[in-house]
Order: structure tokens, then sequence, then C-alpha cells
């Protein structure tokens, strides 16, 4: 009677066979390099275009959420009102549960500020009083890409009886957002159309492995080994050529957000930003290796499984 190894050998055994036939397909890619790096860098141009298109997107959006003013509403307060007056509407406003926090500009403080931004400070000297009325700036609990929630709040504020206007210029803010979901489809239609476009080049590539290495695939069926067994070293090998096209991929983003960095972070100094480009940081670039290893599997295995059919022993 035969004994069964025990659960630990047999997974032991089960991993140093994969292990070892991994370490084989990386040998005959390492055995070929200029064939390899050319198609790991086919691979690596197809991923790098939707992942820079997503990198740029990432950076616009954080951008445009440090962009200070941007969800910020102006009620302008009716001429007889007084700062005591002001005062008091701030602190009920405060405790509303949609704004962050208010910021009161009284008479003289605001006819500074149109003083300083209009250039009519001298025509303003000949004013016999001071016609601007008292402005409470809220700031939304809301995020930036909330416009309708803000515009609810502005209709809302603007109803109490001592506000003559509460304005808000949240179209641009649509806009921008409206943009961003827009990229971000056609980002999508993007990677899957590459994303398939990488599956081909594996594909492809696995079917010419396969040819080459017919005689062989026939003497291991002739000697009894399984289609599993046959299987695994090409879809090793689509696994190598993935992590070797993700990894080609973060190289090549990477060099093109160095060879940019500079110049946007003097664009951004010149707005009083201190704006920097942002990479993928490592959780994307793990997600992307991982992708990319998975549709080196993906197609591997869609070329091995229509093509070793097609061989059998003569």
């Amino acid at each position: 009677m035969r004994h069964r190894p025990p659960g630990k050998t047999r997974f032991s055994a089960y991993f140093g066979n994969h292990l070892r036939v991994s370490m084989t397909s990386l040998s005959r890619l390492y055995a070929q390099p200029i064939a390899s790096l050319m198609t790991a860098l086919v691979i690596a141009i197809a991923l790098a275009l939707p992942v820079g298109l997503y990198i740029a997107l990432d950076n616009v959006g954080q951008l445009s959420s440090d962009w200070d003013g941007s969800t910020q509403i102006s009620l302008f307060l009716h001429t007889h009102v007084e700062e005591r007056t002001a005062q008091k509407l701030m602190q009920r406003l405060e405790k509303h549960k949609n704004i962050k926090k208010i910021e009161l500009i009284g008479k003289e403080k605001g006819l500074e500020q149109f003083r300083e931004i209009s250039g009519f400070g001298d025509a303003l000297k000949y004013l016999n009083s001071n016609p601007l009325p008292i402005v409470l700036v809220v700031h939304p609990q809301f995020n930036n890409n909330q416009p309708d929630r803000t515009s609810h709040l502005v209709k809302e504020l603007g109803k109490n009886k001592l506000v003559e206007l509460a304005q808000l210029d949240v179209q641009w803010v649509k806009r921008l957002y409206t943009f961003l979901e827009i990229a971000n489809r056609v980002i999508l239609g993007l990677s899957t159309m590459l994303a398939i476009a990488v599956l081909l080049i594996i594909g492809n590539t696995i079917r010419l492995d396969i040819q080459n290495r017919r005689e062989e695939i026939e003497v291991s069926k002739l000697i009894g080994a399984s289609d599993a067994f046959i299987r695994r070293p090409f879809l090793y090998t689509g696994i190598w050529y993935g992590a070797m096209g993700g990894a080609l991929a973060w190289i090549i983003t990477q060099i093109s957000l160095l060879f940019m960095a500079n110049p946007i972070h003097k664009l951004a100094l010149l707005y009083h930003s201190d704006f920097r480009l942002s990479g993928l940081g490592v959780e994307n670039t793990l997600l992307l290796i991982l992708f990319s290893c998975l549709l080196g599997l993906v197609g591997s295995w869609i070329a091995v499984s229509r093509h070793l059919k097609e061989i059998e022993p003569s």
C-alpha cells in the first residue's frame, strides 16, 4: 500500500516545482535579451500612456482642490446693516451644519481691498461716504466637486433678510469637474483598448514560442506529460513579460515626471503656489505591476489554450 507524503511535503514539492519552472522561464528570456527587452518595451509603452494620463488628471484634481476661494460664498449685506448686527448673523451662521467657517469683511477693509485691486484709489478719495456693504465670506463644508450642493446653500443663505446678494461663481467648477469626468472615461476606454493590445502582444509572443518549441512539446506529450505541466512554463513567461512591461512603464512615467517637474514648479511659483507633480506612489505602482502581470498571465493562457491543442505527437 502506497503512503501519501504529508501535506507539508506535498506543498513544498508543489511550491518548489513552480519556483523552478518560473526561474527556468526567466532564464529563457535572459538568454534572448534583445528580443525579450523589445517585447517588454512595447508592453511598457502601451501601459505608460494611460498611466501618464491618469497621473496628469490626478495632479489636476489635487491642484484644483488646493485653489482657495473655489467654493467661497460671498454674502453682501444691505448697506444699512451695522457691523454689530453682521457679527450676530455670522455667529448664527457658524452653527450651520454645512458651513465650515465664516470671515467678516467690514466696510473699511472692503474699501481698502477695492482700492488696491481696482486701481481707482485717487477717485475714491472724493467719495463722501463708503458705499460698500459688509461682506460675509462663507466657506462651505462641501468638497469642491459638489457644486450643486453648494448652489443650494447659496440659495438658502440668500433668503436671509439681512443679505442683499449671495454670490458664488460655480460655473467654472462645474466645467472643470465635468471635464475631469469626461477625461476619466476617455482614459478608461483607452486603457481597455491598450490592455487588449497588451493581451494580443503577449499572446502572439507566446504563440511564436510554442511554435519554436513544438518538437519539445510533442516529446513531452509522448512521455505522458499533462497539458497543465506543458502549459506552466508558458504561463510564467507571460507573467515575466507582464512584470517587466509594468516595471518599464513605471520607469518611463518617472522619467517623464522628472523631465516635466522643474518647468511646472517654476510655472506654479509664478502663481504663488508651491505645487509639485506627484507620481504613482508605492500602492499604485504595485497595482500597476500586478495588473501587468495579470495581463501577461491572461494573454499567455489564451495563447497556450488555443495552440496547445493543435500540437499532437505523430
